[in-house]
């Protein structure tokens, strides 16, 4: 999956002389935290719900009037993102930043942001789970042909695997988690097990004589 399938392509920005009150009720009206500073077509900063609360705290150590500018609390330089970049490298950008959103640009221009919540949505559609499915978690040694050898069981269980996911574990064994088109977990399970593969979700169902 890359940006431009989870991106939202409808923006709405301010100038760097808005003010943080006219930025706030924007975000208020339009339901949004982060907001992309346009100034002659091009991207120079970006605010959020968080800068605008900070910077006029009585809290703050130099609090800003809220006639103020967006200006002078805004981020600068921004980090960015391209339609085309895997979603991946997006979040560990964002992880390693810690920051919520990555405004997208093209051509030097303006397209698309993409926030954590973006992110998430993107997670949940990876994982299949918004179809009628089930969930099996199960653990494969590091080999070829171990995830075909699986697949091959469930397609005689006449059973579709919705998605995969993957990730290497500590002692060098890979941790699959499958969205199977079955509810049918326990069945599916107890042939797994059998089959000779280690299942480690659901552990009550997999094993049991």
């Amino acid at each position: 999956m890359i940006i431009k399938e989870v991106m939202k392509e409808v923006l709405t920005t301010v100038t760097p002389e808005t003010t943080l009150t006219d930025a706030y009720a924007l975000m208020q009206n339009k339901n949004i935290r982060h907001l992309p500073v346009v100034e002659n077509n091009k991207l120079v900063g970006i605010v959020t719900d968080r800068d605008l609360r900070l910077s006029t705290s009585r809290l703050a150590k130099h609090p800003f009037e809220p006639k103020e500018a967006i200006k002078n609390i805004m981020s600068q330089p921004v980090k960015t993102t391209h339609p085309s970049d895997p979603i991946e490298s997006a979040a560990k950008l964002m992880r390693e930043l810690k920051i919520g959103c990555l405004p997208v640009i093209e051509e030097q221009r303006l397209i698309g942001i993409v926030t954590i919540t973006d992110m998430l949505d993107a997670l949940l559609l990876l994982t299949g789970i918004n179809q009628p499915s089930g969930r099996l978690d199960v653990r494969l040694k590091n080999r070829t042909g171990e995830l075909a050898k699986l697949a091959m069981l469930l397609a005689e269980y006449k059973v579709n695997i919705h998605s995969i996911l993957t990730y290497p574990e500590k002692d060098k064994t890979i941790r699959l988690v499958l969205r199977i088109g079955t509810i049918e977990i326990k069945l599916i399970a107890k042939a797994i097990c059998n089959a000779g593969f280690e299942v480690v979700w659901p552990t009550q169902l997999a094993c049991a004589k």
